[in-house]
């Protein structure tokens, strides 16, 4: 049976972790190994994730994909799930990953993310993030479009062979906004890539900062940028970077 570790990168997160972490504490069948790679927090989220019974893990060095890659590294799975701090995986998480990955024309896949908040989900760009999964590569990358590639973002709680990975280079680290979505480009070597039909809840705590019809433009923009190789860019156009 394969081994599952879930990685949580994180970077000052003490506001949602709590939630996160009741989130894997009920996971049936647990999880074998939970690790919290911190990018150098100035809050308490050391201290929660700690006191939760996460191995937490200081990355050398900050940036999401910079921590995946070290969690990876240290990691003793042989299937690593990357979840955001702010996001809540489906009880049954585990044995759906494991499940998703004995198709071994897999490479990568994901949970389908459920944006909401204390006022409920936000169908809109919830459905949103559903099409840009097909849309972005549909225009951009026709050849792997047709070849099953959809392009799988850090809010699906996206899941992967570790050796695969490895085998790959991870995450490139200068690119600190859709380092996910290269990934796919990346893993698609390897097989295809989709969402499997059961929900990850993720925090709205974007749309409340920047509204709905900005965030949803941010969206489609570091979308079509990224797409079109202004990677190096990105960042000057997605705020609140994690």
């Amino acid at each position: 049976m394969s081994i599952v570790t879930i990685l949580v990168p994180a970077l000052n997160e003490e506001q949602g972790l709590p939630a996160t972490l009741a989130c894997l504490d009920a996971l049936d069948p647990p999880a074998d190994e939970i690790l919290l790679i911190d990018g150098g927090s100035e809050d308490a989220t050391r201290k929660i994730a700690t006191e939760g019974g996460l191995t937490v893990l200081l990355s050398p060095k900050r940036g999401r994909g910079a921590q995946i890659n070290f969690g990876v590294l240290q990691a003793s799975g042989d299937i690593i799930c990357v979840l955001h701090a702010d996001s809540l995986l489906p009880v049954d998480a585990v044995e759906e990953i494991r499940k998703a990955m004995d198709d071994t024309k897999l490479s990568l896949a994901s949970f389908t993310p459920r944006i909401a908040g204390p006022s409920g989900t936000r169908w809109g760009s919830t459905v949103h993030n559903w099409l840009k999964t097909s849309y972005i590569p549909l225009l951009m990358r026709p050849r792997l479009f047709f070849k099953g590639v959809r392009l799988l973002f850090g809010d699906h709680a996206m899941f992967f062979r570790r050796e695969q990975f490895l085998a790959v280079g991870g995450c490139d680290e200068d690119v600190v906004v859709m380092e996910e979505a290269d990934l796919c480009i990346k893993l698609a070597r390897f097989g295809h890539t989709r969402m499997i039909r059961r929900w990850v809840w993720t925090s709205d705590r974007r749309i409340v900062a920047w509204g709905r019809w900005r965030a949803n433009w941010i969206y489609v923009k570091v979308g079509m940028m990224w797409a079109m190789g202004a990677r190096k860019r990105l960042a000057d156009h997605y705020p609140d970077i994690r």
